[in-house]
């Protein structure tokens, strides 16, 4: 009874009213302070870091919208040491002020790697071993060695390289590689079309090595991919083991490299062909 009678009393709609009202001001107040906190709608634009230093950076006043933190650095031989070469967020990104910018720099030394021990691997193993940490082969020198293929010793500017010597990522290295007792050849691999990397590697697989190398399109490797070799992979020749094949490039900007490379496949398709058909003398 006492609770009804209360509900028809005005002043329980003046503090019902004043309560409302009071609701309404704190969250106000509460969506404003919010606002202030995470400045809402105020965002900046991530400039592009690429090619400054930290100190650069630093200077022109950012770590007033950023904090700029170095998380990793990398060798780069072609950029200036201690520059910006990766950026997170990316330049162009729309964040918050406070937001972490995280850095990676070039380094001011070259990455290290420790030299595998090589030795009696296979050539194939050699070669995958050292791809997996970046090392390049030079030169396959092959040697008197009873296991055929076979890595005999690993040689940096013609001085033999214990297992473990720490060397420059990128470095190269030349391999001395058994003859084996079989002094059968190699036929020559397929490079038309590859690039300066991709050939040398061809080749290194096939138990060959790079000789000289002409690029008619001017001396830009970027573009440039095998257009004949001498040897000619056409040819039934086979080569000694180490042998050397002259190479000539043109840039794919001037060359229409995907019909060149289906036309000489059908060259080769009848070659095989008339070998197959004893019209040709096939390899030995």
């Amino acid at each position: 009874m006492g609770f009804f009678y209360f509900l028809g009393q005005k002043k329980f709609y003046i503090h019902l009213l004043i309560a409302i009202a009071l609701g309404f001001i704190l969250f106000w107040l509460i969506i404003k302070s919010l606002d202030t906190f995470t400045r809402h709608g105020e965002v900046y634009i991530v400039p592009d870091f690429d090619g400054q230093t930290v100190q650069q950076i630093q200077e022109q006043n950012y770590e007033e919208f950023f904090v700029l933190t170095v998380i990793d650095s990398v060798y780069d031989k072609k950029r200036d040491k201690g520059t910006v070469i990766q950026q997170h967020p990316f330049p162009g990104s729309r964040v918050k002020q406070g937001r972490h910018v995280y850095l990676t720099i070039v380094s001011e030394r070259p990455e290290m790697v420790a030299l595998p021990n090589l030795k009696n691997l296979s050539l194939r193993q050699a070669l995958v071993t050292l791809e997996s940490i970046d090392l390049n082969v030079g030169k396959l020198d092959y040697v008197d060695y009873f296991a055929r293929n076979a890595v005999v010793d690993q040689v940096i500017d013609n001085e033999p390289v214990e297992p473990g010597t720490e060397v420059v990522v990128g470095s190269s290295l030349d391999l001395l590689v058994g003859k084996g007792p079989i002094t059968t050849g190699t036929p020559i691999p397929l490079l038309i079309a590859k690039k300066q990397t991709e050939a040398i590697e061809a080749l290194h697989y096939a138990y060959l090595n790079i000789g000289k190398q002409y690029f008619t399109d001017g001396d830009d490797t970027a573009y440039a991919r095998v257009f004949k070799t001498n040897p000619s992979p056409l040819s039934d020749e086979m080569l000694p083991l180490g042998e050397t094949v002259d190479v000539w490039y043109r840039s794919d900007e001037h060359f229409d490299f995907d019909n060149y490379l289906e036309q000489f496949v059908k060259d080769s398709l009848v070659l095989e062909t008339l070998v197959n058909q004893n019209i040709i003398r096939g390899k030995e």
